[in-house]
């Protein structure tokens, strides 16, 4: 295992709070990423959106609702939301960061996009009463005119959590109905990724590619793999504080905006050591991360001797894999082989 070594971090880093959630808002705000997100979850990678088309919309969907002279103030805020014309229509597009599993989340989603149809149907109906362009009875009780449509809404969810979700993904999975009544129950699907099970997923976009896979190893105690793959490499200043809002490092975030006032790119591995010591100080993961680092070193060793590797090529070896140094991998020779 690689000795994690105390780093100091500064009284003033340790002052920084930022919120996570305006840091991922801020994230996907961006159209190229905004764009790729959409085309790589959910249309394989064609590029359905192309970021020069995705225009800012008001995220807050808040309305009120009248029926039989009640009247109700629904209020809902997306995190992000753009619109693309396609000719002389357009779509919506919403996104909605998720840290923690929520057992209403088909509702809410359902809740938003009906939010979204109703703002849409009040903008119409409030512009043919002005107009007055009714031509029927019928026009006049909707205030819609036959040819009048609603554009669709298309709604993703990013949960970044640690757990893997086992909430409900629609909205009969909220519901308790013999098989039978299902196929006359109006269902409402949630479009749904998981972070920690995004491996299958191609970004073309480098830093989302990034984040997730940083997510993924650190989610899988995957720290000596995280070091062979970073520690040559430095990400932009938004790349570190996404990464550590995901995670929920003030560590990261720290190290983050300590490079942004210096101009330059963060060292996620110099980063992610400051998060271990931060999560050994509070006892939270050094017994799991120093068990899980031993039990892949014993099982490697146990394959270079089954394949007859030399004691001095296996030690070598270890060095390399494992980052160790020369006294750390003598120890788990001579532990383990035998």
């Amino acid at each position: 295992m690689t000795v994690i070594r105390e780093r100091t971090v500064s009284k003033s880093a340790a002052k920084n709070k930022v919120k996570p959630d305006t840091i991922l808002k801020n994230f996907w705000k961006d159209n190229q990423r905004f764009a790729d997100l959409f085309n790589t979850v959910l249309f394989n990678g064609d590029p359905v959106l192309k970021p020069s088309d995705l225009k800012e919309v008001d995220t807050d969907v808040s309305s009120i609702i009248k029926f039989n002279g009640h009247i109700e103030t629904v209020q809902r805020i997306l995190d992000v939301v753009r619109k693309t014309a396609f000719g002389v229509d357009f779509i919506i597009w919403g996104l909605e960061n998720q840290e923690k599993i929520h057992y209403a989340m088909p509702l809410r989603h359902m809740l938003a996009d009906a939010l979204i149809y109703l703002k849409e149907y009040n903008e119409i109906a409030a512009r043919n009463k002005k107009e007055k362009s009714y031509n029927t009875s019928d026009e006049f009780l909707s205030s819609l005119k036959k040819e009048d449509r609603l554009h669709p809404v298309i709604s993703l969810c990013i949960y970044y959590g640690e757990k893997d979700w086992d909430g409900p993904f629609d909205l009969l999975d909220m519901m308790i109905v013999p098989d039978n009544l299902k196929f006359i129950i109006s269902n409402y699907k949630m479009n749904l990724i998981e972070v920690r099970k995004s491996e299958n997923l191609l970004f073309e976009n480098e830093d989302i590619d990034i984040v997730f896979k940083m997510v993924r190893s650190i989610y899988n105690d995957d720290y000596n793999g995280f070091y062979k793959a970073y520690k040559d490499q430095s990400v932009s200043v938004e790349v570190g504080l996404t990464v550590g809002s995901i995670v929920n490092s003030q560590a990261i975030i720290n190290q983050a905006l300590s490079m942004e006032k210096e101009g330059g790119n963060i060292n996620m591995c110099e980063a992610l050591q400051r998060w271990l010591d931060e999560e050994v100080k509070k006892g939270k993961i050094e017994g799991k991360v120093e068990g899980k680092a031993e039990g892949k070193i014993e099982g490697t060793i146990n394959t270079y001797r089954r394949f007859h590797v030399s004691k001095k090529e296996t030690k070598e070896n270890l060095i390399k894999e494992f980052l160790l140094s020369e006294i750390e991998a003598e120890e788990y020779m001579n532990k383990f082989w035998n």
